[in-house]
């Protein structure tokens, strides 16, 4: 059994340097089929997907690398979420962040890859997804109790939406309950302060490093 189970937690850390992502989720299946733990599992892609993000921020990796490791994570992960529901497991959470790429724009890419960096680093994410509204982001943040909210916007022309839906939270009354963070590579340092958002970083790794700072600002 214990070398069974080293095999299965190998190959969950290969599948995500590897990019793998058949292998992850053949991987985590096998994990809840012979009884591992899956904050375990869990936590063994999560170092991996850290060391990976460090070694982009450090350049001696690229996007497409991050992406990779991203999306296997991600093919793995509701696999041993569903397992953490049945046995009544926990983890431990530094905050609740809904994100999701705002109304008008279909990009993903770079919210997947910050929303897989912030769950890896101990967030609880409520991925919303593309093209969503602001009552949208209004609704995932009381449904889910949110003290962080970060949207993504890669176009120009769908960047000011992030002002709007920062409109819409004091609208309803609960824009000072929950941090707002806002990226894409279209917005800058100078625009997120102009639209009032609490803080803007223009990669997936530094996003993860504000989002600590919000909650422990908040």
């Amino acid at each position: 059994m214990a070398e069974e189970k080293k095999e299965v937690l190998d190959n969950l850390r290969r599948a995500i340097y590897e990019y793998n992502n058949e292998l992850a989720v053949e991987s985590a299946k096998k994990a809840v089929e012979i009884g591992i733990d899956p904050l375990e599992a869990l936590d063994i892609m999560t170092v991996a997907i850290r060391e990976i993000g460090d070694a982009f921020g450090r350049g001696e990796l690229w996007l497409p690398d991050l992406v990779g490791a991203s999306d296997a994570m991600q093919s793995a992960v509701p696999v041993l979420e569903e397992e953490i529901k049945k046995r009544g497991e926990n983890r431990e959470s530094l905050g609740i962040v809904v994100i999701g790429t705002v109304f008008g724009d279909i990009h993903s890419i770079g919210k997947t890859m910050v929303a897989t960096l912030l769950t890896a680093a101990g967030f609880e994410v409520h991925d919303v997804g593309v093209n969503v509204h602001a009552k949208k982001f209004v609704e995932a943040i009381k449904e889910n109790n949110a003290n962080i909210l970060a949207m993504s916007a890669l176009m120009t022309t769908t960047c000011v939406e992030q002002e709007n839906v920062i409109k819409t939270l004091k609208e309803d009354g609960i824009r000072d309950r929950v941090k707002v963070m806002v990226g894409g590579a279209a917005v800058t340092e100078e625009f997120a302060e102009t639209i009032g958002a609490d803080g803007y970083d223009p990669t997936a790794p530094g996003a993860v490093e504000l989002a600590k700072k919000l909650v422990e600002k908040a």
